[in-house]
Parts: structure tokens; C-alpha cells; sequence
């Protein structure tokens, strides 16, 4: 029986909301901006502002200008040494900032390539473009390898332990998969997966899995318009030296409408949100263990799971659930 998820509290933030944090204790995390009258820029970087909240209430415990701005690529999350780590544009270039966890003061910042994701780990983190992988340590703020090969194209990043798994493109085959890479030196390990699926839609790893949002519609070439696409889930054992299947399940037969599903992964549980829905699924067998309503998760701009709870960021305003089923 589906039904609504409890609501922990709900706040208004003061300006737009575009990046969020949320670790398994301490504050909540919230990246913006203050939007101008007429929405004129004289750069094409938006300043941003980045607020703690507490965790329970909502409360606001700092809010504060930050070296990252609104733009093309932005990461956020928590760090090891009680800080606040933001990659994303600046007025300048791209750059990775570390902030007080306390009180929100720029502890320091550098200046790093573009990108179009980034993850951030308490010792490292990863960003993506399509031409290359980089890994990043943390406290330093240090660039320390970068991946990128003839032939493929990068999409999506994620970490178990000592492994970063990319979704790539090959791009004679015109096919995806994902790759292993070695977390501290950033080499290729294996192919984790082999590219002969279509398309990825959306890639989540954790706990020694690894669950993909999977499409069965090939690119059309330039002109050609698309096909009917199948959408389904594929989960995989990453502990293996190859990709050892566990379950696959459709999601949605072959329509040229499909819902617009993302994914989070947490504590071996899988969270699909679908439209206002949020279907929980124990993540080793794909066994659906309820669903619930979360109010304003279709108007999303981001969410994240940990601990069993949500974080649900709108245009203007964050929201904590109790994600229990």
C-alpha cells in the first residue's frame, strides 16, 4: 500500500537551489544562488551561496558566500577534516573549495578542468567529461591522475572501495558499458561490464553492487528519428573479477513515452523516484518493499538517500523524509 513519506521538515531557501549534501551524520548541505531581476548577468557564472542546516530541524546554522558558483558541472559533499568540499564554475575557471563544516569559512581553493559530474569522497574525488576521467585529493585540492583512452566517451562515475566504475561509450560500436578503474592512480583495472548495451540511463554503486538504468533504443543517425525504447533495471555483484548478474527487471515496455526514473542506492536498499513516487527495493534481490509519496519530487532539482533518510531539494526549497517502508 502506498503512502506518504513522513516529512522531518521543510524550509524555504533564501534564493535557487541547485546543489545538495548529505552525509550519514551532521549537517544538511544546500548550494545556490540569488537570481537577478530580469535574470541579466554581466558573467555567464552565477555567484553562489552555500548553507549548513541542521539535520533534525531545519534549522539554519550558517549561510555564506562561496568560490563556486552556478554553471556547467557541480559536486558537493562532506569531507574528512570536518569541512565542506564544492567543485563547480567560478568567475574565473572551474574550481574545487573547501569550506568550514562549523561555520561555513573558506578554508582554501584551486582552480580545476571543467567537468559535467563530480562525486566527492572524504579522500578523493571524481569528475567526468565526455573526453576524460579525473581523480582529485581531497584536502590538497590536487589533481593527481587523469584517465581518458582512443575510442570512448564518459558519461557517469561511482565508487565501491578501491574502485572507480565509469560508464563509457565505445564509440566504434556505438554500444555502453562500464569500466574499472584503480581509485589512487587512476589505471585501467578491467572492463567491469562489457559495451554492448545501447544506453545507460542512470548508474548507482555501493555495498558491492552496482544497479544500472538500462534502455534497449540503439542512437538514431543524424535525421532519423527515434524508436520505442525498453527501460529496465540490471543489478550486478562488483566483488567478482567480471560482472556477475544478480536480477533484471523491466521497467516500462516498449513506449515512445517513459517515465522519467532516477535512482539513489543505500544501506543494500535501492530508491527509484518515478513522477511524486519513490519505490524502495531491497537492492540484492530487486524485491519491492512498499512505495511512498514524497511531496515535491517530481518538481526535483536534486535528492540523496542516507541512513534512511531523504533529502529533496526544489527550486527554493529543501525538505528531509523519514524513508522507512
Amino acid at each position: 500500500m502506498t503512502r506518504t513519506a513522513r516529512r522531518r521538515w521543510s524550509r524555504e531557501f533564501q534564493g535557487e537551489i541547485d546543489g545538495i549534501a548529505l552525509g550519514d551524520t551532521g549537517p544538511v548541505i544546500l548550494h545556490g544562488y540569488d537570481p537577478p531581476a530580469g535574470g541579466k548577468w554581466i558573467d555567464n557564472v552565477i555567484p553562489g551561496k552555500l548553507g549548513a542546516f541542521e539535520r533534525s530541524s531545519g534549522e539554519p546554522l550558517w549561510v555564506s558566500p562561496c568560490e563556486v558558483g552556478y554553471g556547467r558541472g557541480f559536486g558537493c559533499g562532506l569531507g574528512n577534516e570536518e569541512d565542506v568540499i564544492i567543485l563547480g564554475p567560478s568567475n574565473r575557471t572551474h574550481r574545487i573549495a573547501r569550506m568550514s563544516l562549523a561555520s561555513g569559512e573558506l578554508i582554501g581553493a584551486n582552480e580545476i578542468g571543467a567537468f559535467d559530474q563530480a562525486l566527492v569522497f572524504g579522500d578523493m574525488c571524481l569528475t567526468v567529461t565526455p573526453q576524460r576521467v579525473t581523480g582529485l585529493l581531497t584536502a590538497p585540492m590536487l589533481e593527481v591522475w587523469s584517465y581518458a583512452r582512443d575510442g570512448e566517451r564518459y558519461h557517469l562515475v561511482g565508487r565501491i572501495g578501491p574502485h572507480a566504475y565509469v560508464v563509457f561509450t565505445d564509440t566504434a560500436r556505438k554500444r555502453q558499458g562500464v569500466l574499472r578503474l584503480d581509485l589512487e592512480s587512476g589505471e585501467f583495472v578491467d572492463t567491469f561490464i562489457d559495451p554492448e548495451l545501447p544506453v545507460i540511463h542512470d548508474f548507482v554503486c555501493a555495498d558491492d553492487l552496482a544497479i544500472a538504468l538500462v534502455g534497449n533504443r540503439v542512437p538514431p543517425r543524424p535525421g532519423q528519428p527515434s524508436g520505442p525504447e525498453e527501460l529496465r533495471l540490471e543489478a550486478f555483484r562488483t566483488r567478482e573479477s567480471s560482472a556477475y548478474s544478480l536480477w533484471k527487471e523491466v521497467l516500462a515496455d516498449e513506449s515512445d513515452e517513459l517515465p522519467d526514473v532516477s535512482l539513489a542506492l543505500d544501506s543494500a536498499k535501492l530508491y527509484l523516484a518515478r513522477g511524486a513516487m519513490l519505490e524502495v527495493r531491497d537492492a540484492l534481490s530487486g524485491r519491492t518493499l512498499g512505495d511512498l509519496t514524497l511531496p515535491g519530487l517530481d518538481e526535483r532539482v536534486a535528492w540523496k538517500v542516507s541512513q534512511g533518510a531523504g533529502l529533496l531539494a526544489e527550486e527554493t526549497r529543501a525538505s528531509v523524509f523519514e524513508l522507512l517502508v
